[in-house]
C-alpha cells in the first residue's frame, strides 16, 4: 500500500507543493530541499495549512501540549508533501533518517517530546514502523518565525536512482 493511499485511509489529503511551491521561502531565500547521493535533505516545515498558520503562539503560554501536537502533526504531513515535491512522487523514499525539532515554549515548559510525538506518528502512520521511525532531537526555543510553535528539518534515505 503506498503512502498516499494509508493517509487516504485515515482520510487525510496531502498538501500539493506542485501547485503553490514550498511555502519556507516566505521566511527568506533557501533552498526547499537538497539531494546529496541516497539522502534528500528537507529544509524547515512548519504547520501551515492554506497559507495559514495553525496554533500559532508557544507551548506553554497559549498553546497547549495537545495543539502542540496537532501542530507538530501536521507538520509532519508538509514535510511529506515536501519529499514529494522534491522527489516527483513518493516511490524514491526508503526511510526517514533523522528529525531534529523545535517547539516555541514558556522556558519552565517540560513536554517538547510530547509535541513531538505528533511528527514522529504522522510519519510512522505514512510509512510505516520500519521506514517511518526516525532518530529524533527536541529543542524547546524561545521564539520561531511569525509565532510558529513547531519546526523540523530532516533528512530521508532515499533510492539514488
Amino acid at each position: 500500500m503506498s503512502v498516499e493511499e494509508r493517509l487516504a485511509e485515515q482520510g487525510i489529503a496531502l498538501p500539493d507543493f506542485s501547485k503553490a511551491g514550498y511555502y519556507g521561502t516566505g521566511f527568506g531565500p533557501m533552498k526547499p530541499h537538497h539531494v546529496v547521493g541516497p539522502v534528500l535533505h528537507l529544509s524547515g516545515h512548519v504547520p501551515i495549512r492554506d497559507g495559514v498558520i495553525v496554533h500559532p503562539g508557544r507551548l506553554g503560554e497559549g498553546v497547549s501540549t495537545e495543539q502542540g501536537y496537532e501542530a507538530a502533526r501536521l507538520t509532519g504531513l508538509n514535510t511529506i508533501a515536501g519529499m514529494k515535491h522534491a522527489l516527483s512522487g513518493l516511490d524514491r523514499v526508503r526511510g526517514i533518517i533523522k528529525c531534529l525539532c523545535f517547539v516555541a515554549c514558556a522556558p519552565d515548559f517540560p513536554d517538547v517530546h510530547k509535541v513531538s510525538s505528533g511528527l514522529s506518528d504522522m510519519l510512522v502512520d505514512a510509512f510505516g514502523q520500519d521506514m517511518g521511525l526516525a532518530c529524533r532531537a527536541t529543542i524547546g526555543v524561545q521564539t520561531l518565525a511569525d509565532n510558529i510553535c513547531f519546526e523540523t528539518w530532516m533528512e530521508v534515505e532515499i533510492d539514488p536512482s
